[in-house]
C-alpha cells in the first residue's frame, strides 16, 4: 500500500501547477462570469442578477461606438495577414531548402523582428508611411497634379501599414515553423518522384504540399491569432481606424458596465472557435495524408 501512495513532492508540484492554472485561466472565466450580469450589474462582484442583457446591447451597438465595424476591420485584416504569412512562410521554407547567396542575412533580418520592441516596430513603420506621404504630396505640388492635392490624404490604412505591420511578427513564427518542418522532410520522396518523370511542380503540387499541409494549418493559427490580438504594432501604424483590439484598449478607460466584458468574450471566443477549427484541420490534413500513403 505504501507504494501505491504518492510522494509528498508530487503534490507540492500539483499545488503549484494547478495555482498556474487559476493564474493563467482566472481572469479570462472571470470576464466570462461577469458578462453574464443582469442590467444592473457592474464590474466587478457580487452579480447583480444573470441574464444575456449586455450581449444583446453588444449586439444592439447600443452602448460601444462603431464595435461591429471594427469587428469586421479585425477580422478582414487576420484572414489577409493568415494567408500571406502561410503562403510566404511556405515558399520560404521550401526556398531556404537549398544555398543562396545572402541567406543568413535574410534569416537574422525576418527574425530581428522579434526582438526589436513591438512600439518601436510601430513607429517606424509609421515614420516611413509619413515621409511616403510628404514624397506623394511634394511630387503633387511640384507637377501641379490638382486631384491628388484635393483627394490624397494619407498612404496608412488597414492594408497598407497596418498589413505590413502584422506580417513583422506574424512571418518570423511561420519561418520557423517551416524551417523545422523542412529539416525533417525526407529528401528521397521527391528524388523518387522525379526518377518517375514527375516535373518540379507535380513534385511541390503531390509530395511537398500533402506532407506539410498540417504545419501550414499551425502557421494559418499562429498568423490569424496573432494578428486578431495584436495592439502595439497596430497602434502607430493603423491610421485612422482602429481594429477591434485598439476599440477594447480604448473602451477600458471609459466604459462602466459589463458590456466591454461582453466584448471581451466574444473577441476571446473567436480566438478558441479559430483554434478549434485549426485542430480539425490538422486532424483531417493528417487523414488525408494517411489515404495518400495508404493508396
Amino acid at each position: 500500500m505504501d507504494e501505491d501512495r504518492r510522494p509528498f513532492s508530487f503534490w507540492v508540484l500539483a499545488a503549484v501547477f494547478a495555482a498556474f492554472v487559476v493564474f493563467l485561466y482566472g481572469p479570462t472565466l472571470t470576464i466570462l462570469v461577469l458578462s453574464f450580469q443582469g442590467p444592473e450589474g457592474g464590474l466587478t462582484f457580487p452579480l447583480q442578477g444573470v441574464s444575456a442583457h449586455w450581449y444583446r446591447v453588444l449586439w444592439a451597438g447600443a452602448g460601444v461606438i462603431d464595435i461591429w465595424s471594427s469587428f469586421r476591420r479585425s477580422l478582414w485584416l487576420g484572414l489577409v495577414v493568415m494567408v500571406l504569412t502561410t503562403v510566404i512562410s511556405l515558399l520560404a521554407g521550401y526556398a531556404f531548402r537549398r544555398r543562396f547567396p545572402g541567406q543568413g542575412l535574410l534569416f537574422n533580418l525576418t527574425i530581428a523582428s522579434l526582438i526589436v520592441p513591438s512600439i518601436v516596430v510601430s513607429l517606424g513603420i509609421a515614420l516611413e508611411f509619413r515621409l511616403i506621404d510628404d514624397a506623394v504630396k511634394a511630387f503633387a505640388e511640384a507637377y501641379e497634379v490638382a486631384w491628388v492635392n484635393e483627394a490624397y490624404t494619407t498612404a496608412m490604412g488597414l492594408f497598407t501599414s497596418a498589413l505590413g505591420a502584422h506580417l513583422t511578427w506574424t512571418l518570423p513564427f511561420g519561418l520557423l515553423i517551416m524551417f523545422a518542418v523542412f529539416n525533417r522532410f525526407p529528401d528521397n520522396l521527391e528524388e523518387e518522384a522525379r526518377d518517375l518523370g514527375a516535373s518540379p511542380w507535380q513534385v511541390f503540387r503531390h509530395v511537398v504540399l500533402p506532407l506539410v499541409a498540417p504545419s501550414l494549418v499551425g502557421v494559418a493559427l499562429f498568423g490569424f491569432t496573432l494578428s486578431w490580438d495584436e495592439i502595439a504594432r497596430t497602434s502607430q501604424a493603423i491610421g485612422d481606424t482602429n481594429t477591434l483590439p485598439l476599440e477594447l484598449q480604448g473602451l477600458t478607460s471609459t466604459v462602466t458596465t459589463p458590456e466591454i466584458y461582453a466584448l471581451g468574450t466574444v473577441v476571446t471566443g473567436v480566438s478558441v472557435l479559430v483554434i478549434v477549427l485549426a485542430f480539425l484541420g490538422v486532424s483531417m490534413a493528417k487523414r488525408r495524408a494517411a489515404k495518400r500513403v495508404l493508396g
